[in-house]
């Protein structure tokens, strides 16, 4: 219905615009055509008189980006003799610009035989809407042999086009000629060269600007928010964002939705509603990238429901709407429904993209769904006319290798039209794992070596894979290797949100406040869990030490220890939502079960894969991860 509608409305406005051109032409064809005439006073009367009405369809061409429209448009101004009017060409140039047509702009700019500086910034504008950082920065400097006067406007317009494509030392650069001309603590050019520093990754760079300003808009603001988030700096967003609030800033979209993006990597799921509060308060729920970010965030800390709440609500869904949605779906093993918005979305006249093909096909990874996910890889192709890219065979590796068709998922790999990365190799890595692989596990292990020498979870995977099969010697020569390389292992953290306060736990930690409290009121829950049947599975703590320290090292595993802190404090009836940086092991899925049985708390774990939700001592997941 909604693309209907849009459609219409398209529909009207290219027929409202049809109109206004017949009538143009017809005045053109009515207007003397005798060469001789052409200098009469009356004649060229006439011919000025129509010059308002050419603008306004113009600009109507440059609104609905239509091109063709726009090239008689074009046309027009050429006989109504036009083609030198300044105005006119810098709208034609905006007009070309907004179609993406960058080079008719360029020559309707090269053509004009007197530009004023709204000329040089039209085209420079037009560099940075189609991403041209590289023309921008070719123009600007004509520009400069040209000794044309230029504004901040035009500085920042040039910065802004760079802000993708630049090296550190064309920001330098940028950044000493700023100063140069005594530039920098203009509000509008500082604003964009921390922009170009936060997309090159200098942060810091970004941050000393930021700080020396002695006024700041709202962009300002936003900027550098978006820059910290951009940077993986959550907390610092976060924080920044708060100052904003400070200072009595008003929010816009752009700065809540890279805020809601933080709330959703960092486990800071109350945070997260209080910003949903601002974003009713503005009205800015009817925006997709809000929207799109608040479905992300729920979906991210737990509450898939909540998600679908802001999805179902959301007057306009467009693909990317759609694609967080079946993202989160899949994230909660929930593919049959991930599976069913896949298909509605279709019905709704919306064809889904690169992203809701790797969404849905990891829905299927998750449960197994070996058949359908074949379904799904054909279909990009046959009635879409997608290629599968590199995230797409990643995705049908992990489908097959969870399945336990490892060597199908290795033929796989070897039939692809690239190289596979890191990403793909680990995919199977994982599942060898799982499955017991130890030959297929030794091949992918050796590609991630040489990919990411530097990643432990590489090396600590391989040598879990050969304790499991009491190879100790094996095991002892891959943490050598490790040693050797000198790779720092990635330490395993859960994190729980308390009262607006985020708590962080270790295996064996000491260093919480309530810690001795926290381990004496897990042993009561050991002791609890094993009348019901619980025993501690040994077998997935995988040091080569004895029992009796391998049960000690598995009680105390960072998520038990979140779980523990998390009964103490929240309020019954609550969920307890638990966030993990790696994988859950097998005894703590096995623990999560019975504490959800003898606890009757509903228990959500965010692993860095994808969510188990525990209820009545069973895992949404169907033990399948």
């Amino acid at each position: 219905m909604e693309a209907i509608f849009r459609r219409k409305t398209l529909d009207v406005n290219f027929s409202l615009l049809g109109r206004n051109l017949c009538s143009l032409a017809n005045a053109v064809l009515e207007a003397p055509s005798r060469p001789q005439e052409e200098d009469d006073p009356i004649v060229v009367s006439k011919k000025e008189s129509m010059l308002p009405t050419l603008h306004r369809i113009v600009q109507q061409c440059a609104r609905e980006r239509a091109a063709m429209e726009g090239k008689s448009c074009h046309a027009m101004t050429i006989k109504l003799g036009f083609g030198t009017d300044t105005l006119t060409s810098n709208m034609l140039i905006n007009l070309y610009s907004k179609c993406g047509l960058n080079e008719c702009s360029r020559k309707v700019f090269d053509e004009m035989p007197e530009r004023c500086l709204v000329s040089w910034n039209t085209l420079i504008a037009s560099y940075t809407r189609n991403q041209n950082g590289e023309g921008a920065l070719k123009l600007f400097v004509e520009m400069q042999r040209e000794r044309t006067q230029f504004s901040e406007f035009t500085v920042s317009g040039v910065l802004c086009a760079c802000a993708t494509k630049l090296a550190v030392f064309e920001c330098k650069q940028l950044h000493a000629f700023v100063v140069k001309v005594s530039m920098e603590l203009n509000v509008y050019v500082g604003t964009a060269l921390m922009d170009v520093y936060a997309k090159s990754g200098l942060i810091e760079d970004a941050s000393r600007i930021f700080n020396c300003m002695s006024e700041r808009n709202e962009v300002t603001w936003t900027t550098m928010v978006t820059g910290l988030v951009q940077n993986e700096l959550f907390e610092e967003a976060l924080l920044l964002f708060h100052r904003a609030q400070q200072s009595g800033l008003e929010h816009d979209q752009f700065i809540v939705s890279s805020v809601l993006s933080a709330c959703s990597t960092l486990p800071a799921f109350i945070e997260g509603k209080q910003v949903h509060a601002i974003v009713w308060k503005m009205g800015f729920g009817a925006n997709v990238f809000v929207a799109s970010a608040l479905i992300d965030l729920y979906a991210k800390c737990g509450n898939i429901q909540d998600a679908y709440f802001v999805f179902s609500s959301a007057e306009v869904k467009n693909v990317v709407l759609w694609n967080a949605m079946i993202t989160g779906l899949a994230k909660h093993v929930r593919p049959l429904e991930a599976m069913i918005l896949f298909e509605k979305m279709q019905q709704m006249g919306l064809s889904p993209n690169d992203a809701t093909y790797a969404s849905v096909l990891s829905a299927c990874g998750h449960m197994g769904l070996v058949e359908e996910g074949k379904k799904y890889f054909e279909m990009m192709a046959k009635e879409h006319s997608l290629v599968p890219n590199i995230r797409h065979f990643s995705c049908m590796v992990d489908v097959l290798g969870r399945a336990g068709l490892i060597d199908e998922a290795k033929d796989l790999i070897e039939t692809m039209p690239f190289e596979a990365n890191a990403s793909i190799w680990g995919s199977i890595l994982a599942s060898c794992k799982v499955h017991g692989n130890v030959e297929v596990a030794e091949v992918a292990a050796r590609h991630l070596f040489e990919i990411e020498p530097n990643n432990a979870g590489n090396y600590v995977l391989l040598s879990d894979i050969y304790a499991a099969k009491k190879r100790w010697g094996d095991v002892a020569s891959t943490r050598k290797l490790l040693k050797d390389r000198e790779v720092k292992k990635v330490i395993g953290k859960s994190w729980i949100e308390i009262k607006d306060e985020v708590h962080s736990f270790m295996v064996g930690d000491r260093s919480h406040p309530r810690i001795e409290e926290i381990y004496s009121r897990l042993e009561e829950l050991v002791e609890e869990m094993e009348k019901l049947g619980y025993k501690g599975e040994i077998e997935h703590e995988l040091h080569d030490v004895e029992e009796s320290r391998k049960k000690q090292l598995l009680r105390h595993h960072s998520e038990k220890l979140a779980f523990t802190f998390g009964l103490m404090c929240l309020p019954s009836g609550l969920p307890i939502r638990i966030m993990k940086n790696l994988r859950i092991c097998g005894d703590c899925h096995s623990f999560m079960k019975f504490a959800s049985e003898i606890s009757g708390r509903v228990i959500i774990v965010r692993d860095y894969n994808r969510f188990h939700h525990f209820k009545d001592g069973s895992c949404s997941c169907g033990e399948f991860w």
